[in-house]
C-alpha cells in the first residue's frame, strides 16, 4: 500500500476531513486511519480554515452542503491564501448535479466524490490527487533548487509562486498594478505569436514570456534580464555566429521545448525545426540539444 509506513521515521500523509455527519466522519476516520493516513477532523467551514491556520494537510476532504459555510465557499476562502493554492480539495456531496460538480471544480477543488461512498474508488481518488501535489511541488522544489527564472500567476495575472532568483529581478516590479494586466494579455495571445513583455527597471531590462498553462488557473512564466534594449534572440544570434531564426529556434530549445512546440511557437513545421537544430549543433560543435542549452544558457549569463 502507497501510504504504509516503512520505518518509524515514515511520514504519513495527512487528510483534513470535514463534514457535519458523525456517521461519515466515523466511516472516514477509520478507513483513513486503516489506510496508513493521519486524519485530522472539522464538523464545519469555520472550524476547517481555523484548523488550516494552524497545519497545512497533504490533502482536504470537504463535505459540499454544511449549515453554515458551504464547503464550496470554504474551499474558495482556503485557495484566496497563498501557501493552500495547491492544496488539493475533494468534495463529497450527495449532489450530483452537473451545476453543482462545475460550482465545486470552480471553487478550486480537483475532484468530487458522490454519497453514499465507496471506499476503494474514493481510495484510488486520494492517492492519485496525493501523487499529482507531490508531482506538483517536486517540480517546484526542483526549480527553486536549480535558480531558474520562472514565476506563475493566476488569471487575474496576480502572483502564486517564484523562484528565489525570479523574486529578486521581481523585487522592484509591481505584480499588482498593470504588470498584472499586461501578463494577463500577454498568456492570451495566440499560439505561435511571438510575444513578451518587456520591463525597465532602473537601468535594468526585464523581459518576460509565457512558458505554458501548467492548472486550470495557473500560467508559468520565465523571466530574463538582458543588457538595455537586446532581446535574448539578438545575444545568441551574435554571441555563437548564428542566424536569426537559428537564434529563435536554439532560445526554445533552451528552455526545453521539443521540435513540436518549436514549430507551433514559431509558425513553422517541425521538419524545418530539425534542419534548422542540425545546422546549430554543426555550428556550434556540439552532438546533442543539452550541450547546445548549456551553450545559449551561457551565452545569456544564465548559467
Amino acid at each position: 500500500m502507497a501510504n504504509e509506513t516503512h520505518g518509524a521515521s515514515a511520514r504519513r500523509d495527512t487528510i483534513l476531513v470535514v463534514d457535519d455527519t458523525p456517521e461519515t466522519l466515523g466511516l472516514l476516520t477509520d478507513t483513513l486511519d486503516h489506510a496508513g493516513f493521519t486524519v485530522l477532523i472539522a464538523t464545519d467551514g469555520q472550524s476547517a480554515l481555523e484548523l488550516l491556520d494552524q497545519i497545512t494537510p497533504d490533502l482536504v476532504l470537504m463535505d459540499a452542503v454544511m449549515p453554515g459555510m458551504s464547503g464550496f465557499e470554504s474551499c474558495r476562502r482556503l485557495k484566496q491564501e497563498k501557501m493552500m493554492a495547491n492544496l488539493p480539495v475533494i468534495f463529497l456531496t450527495g449532489l450530483s448535479e452537473s451545476a453543482h460538480v462545475v460550482e465545486g471544480l470552480a471553487a478550486g477543488g480537483v475532484d468530487y466524490v458522490t454519497k453514499p461512498i465507496v471506499v476503494d474508488e474514493l481510495l484510488a481518488r486520494i492517492r492519485v490527487h496525493l501523487a499529482n501535489a507531490r508531482a506538483a511541488q517536486g517540480a517546484g522544489e526542483a526549480l527553486d533548487a536549480s535558480g531558474r527564472f520562472l514565476f506563475a500567476t493566476d488569471r487575474e495575472g496576480r502572483l502564486l509562486w517564484c523562484t528565489p532568483k525570479a523574486k529578486q529581478l521581481l523585487a522592484d516590479a509591481d505584480l499588482h498594478g498593470g504588470l498584472a494586466e499586461r501578463l494577463t494579455r500577454l498568456r492570451q495571445q495566440p499560439a505561435g505569436t511571438p510575444a513578451r513583455v518587456l520591463l525597465q527597471i532602473g537601468d535594468r531590462r526585464l523581459e518576460i514570456s509565457v512558458v505554458s498553462s501548467v492548472g486550470p488557473d495557473e500560467w508559468l512564466f520565465r523571466l530574463t534580464e538582458s543588457a538595455a534594449g537586446v532581446v535574448e534572440e539578438e545575444v545568441l544570434q551574435k554571441t555563437l555566429s548564428i542566424s536569426s531564426r537559428e537564434s529563435e529556434v536554439l532560445l526554445w530549445v533552451s528552455r526545453g521545448k521539443s521540435n513540436r512546440e518549436i514549430g507551433e511557437i514559431l509558425t513553422i513545421s517541425p521538419r524545418t525545426v530539425d534542419k534548422h537544430i542540425a545546422q546549430i549543433f554543426a555550428k556550434l560543435g556540439v552532438a546533442n540539444r543539452a550541450s547546445a542549452a548549456a551553450r545559449a544558457v551561457k551565452a545569456l549569463g544564465n548559467g
